[in-house]
């Protein structure tokens, strides 16, 4: 890094300007105020030999030998002036110490340098970086690099930059203009710094600060609006994945399946399993290890929801009692078959590269790009659901027997397969939606059971047996969570919501949609 950025400086200044003396002194000798203003000036021009002497300062690589400055780096010395090596080192030196805030200007100061690289990218960092706040002495170098810079993402990083530093350090005419600027921003900094401003003792700048900052929060509230929006559909996204399978499970079968959640659970740890493999067999498609998760999760997930219906459940259809007690058992089990095999602490699924980061929407909105990959996800889970339940022979089969099991079972429809089918299908669901969750945190044996509850919230408020009911519910609820939470805090929002769920089925049983399923028959 070090040798990086002193052929920056070499490149920018064409040639080797003297380094400044009274600064480099005054940045060993001096006191706070004057060691701040020697970085300002050491800055200023782009000296070649500046970066090398602000970082052995931050880096604590400077001594003094009476009225000498060195570099010293083991035993080698090299004078901070002249830049000659001095051979043998003093016996008698001193370090030289920076403190926290001189640290800071130090890194400001290098930042800004960046802002003269040929290279975007290093010059977009350094702005970001510049832009959370600057010295004033640093405003010469940053206005230089203004003049130079035509890259329309990086100039209003700048101007913003430029204006929050007059605004500290300009008179009361920069001030006026700088604040106007900050008024056009769409910056949560801007925000920041008009607020101060309009604390200001002077009544022009105060009223106009006040102005600006009306101007910049109503912008940043339609970003707080646009991320409220975008957090609801993918809490609605998470909770449509962990009730699709519910959806089918119980709404079509009608089997309270306690061990949901454990289903769940068993698609994250099979995501984690299929991780470890790549990583192991495969490190260079590692980024490619997904492909290879998703139908896994679907598979475990679903031979294990076809060996508990084979086993236990298909003895207990038309007893949801027996049902919900013996799932409930079955769930506890699986809890534990995870912990002896992966033991109880959390495991952790890396996100591949390209889930990494996020989208910047708005100044103030980044979307994550494991949150959009999640909600395009499940809209091809959905999509995939709905075409099997409605353009396939095995869909037939599982509407027909919900409907009617007894004229369909006349007509030659194998029930009891088309059972196991089913409910493969929603366990299968269930693990995708634990393949989702994993990439949003770690994994562990009670994932499950933050999920079962609003899983069957979400399918009971929908409609019994009806999957678009399931969808608009899980949307409903995701967005209500969100803007719930954004006004009175994420427990008072899950509170608020279930006394809403209790008094709804109250006064609608059949949810949303019309109730559809076997317990019409009885």
């Amino acid at each position: 890094m070090r040798s990086l950025a002193l052929v920056l400086l070499l490149s920018i200044a064409g040639g080797a300007l003297a380094i400044d003396k009274a600064a480099v002194d005054k940045l060993a000798f001096g006191d706070g105020d004057e060691r701040i203003a020697a970085i300002g000036a050491l800055v200023a021009e782009a000296d070649p030999r500046a970066v090398e002497v602000l970082k052995a300062l931050g880096e604590g690589e400077m001594q003094t030998a009476g009225k000498r400055v060195l570099i010293v780096r083991g035993e080698l010395g090299i004078d901070a002036f002249t830049g000659e090596k001095v051979a043998p080192l003093p016996a008698e030196r001193e370090d030289v110490v920076a403190n926290n805030r001189l640290r800071g200007a130090i890194g400001d100061a290098l930042a800004a340098l960046r802002l003269l690289s040929p290279e975007r990218a290093m010059r977009l960092a350094a702005a970001k970086e510049l832009a959370t706040g600057v010295d004033a002495s640093m405003l010469p170098l940053v206005n230089k690099a203004l003049e130079q810079e035509t890259d329309a993402g990086i100039r209003p990083l700048l101007e913003l930059v430029v204006a929050s530093m007059q605004m500290k350090g300009g008179d009361k005419a920069q001030r006026l203009a700088a604040i106007r600027m900050l008024g056009e921003s769409t910056s949560p900094n801007s925000k920041t710094l008009l607020a101060e401003a309009a604390r200001d003792t002077d009544e022009e700048i105060r009223g106009e600060a006040q102005k600006s900052l009306r101007a910049v929060e109503g912008r940043l509230a339609w970003g707080e609006r646009f991320g409220l929006l975008f957090a609801g559909v993918s809490l609605g996204s998470i909770l449509l994945l962990a009730a699709l399978g519910l959806a089918i499970t119980y709404g079509l079968m009608g089997v309270i399946n306690m061990a949901h959640g454990e289903l769940i659970m068993i698609g994250a740890y099979a995501t984690y399993v299929v991780q470890n493999l790549f990583r192991a067999y495969l490190p260079g498609a590692f980024d490619w290890y997904l492909l290879a998760a998703v139908p896994a999760a679907f598979v475990v997930s679903a031979c294990v929801g076809m060996i508990l219906e084979r086993m236990v459940i298909r003895w207990l259809y038309g007893r949801p009692l027996e049902t919900l007690l013996a799932t409930w058992g079955i769930s506890l089990m699986l809890i534990q078959l995870v912990r002896t095999l992966f033991g109880a602490q959390n495991v952790q699924v890396e996100n591949p590269a390209f889930m990494s980061g996020g989208i910047q929407a708005l100044s103030n909105v980044v979307l994550p790009w494991s949150r959009v990959m999640i909600i395009a996800f499940t809209g091809l889970v959905l999509t995939g659901t709905w075409l099997l339940l409605t353009r396939t022979r095995l869909g037939l089969f599982v509407r027909g027997v919900t409907q009617n099991r007894d004229m369909a079972s006349c007509v030659g429809v194998p029930t009891a397969r088309v059972d196991t089918w089913a409910f493969g299908l929603g366990s299968g669901i269930a693990g995708l939606a634990g393949c989702a969750l994993a990439q949003l945190g770690n994994v562990g044996p009670d994932l499950g059971q933050g999920y079962i509850v609003d899983s069957f919230m979400v399918v009971v408020f929908g409609g019994v047996g009806q999957l678009a009911g399931t969808v608009y519910a899980a949307l409903t609820l995701g967005f209500a969570n969100k803007f719930l939470e954004a006004w009175s805090g994420a427990v008072l929002a899950k509170i608020a919501l279930l006394v809403f769920i209790i008094i709804f089925i109250q006064r609608r049983p059949q949810g949303l949609f019309a109730l559809k399923g076997r317990s019409v028959e009885a």
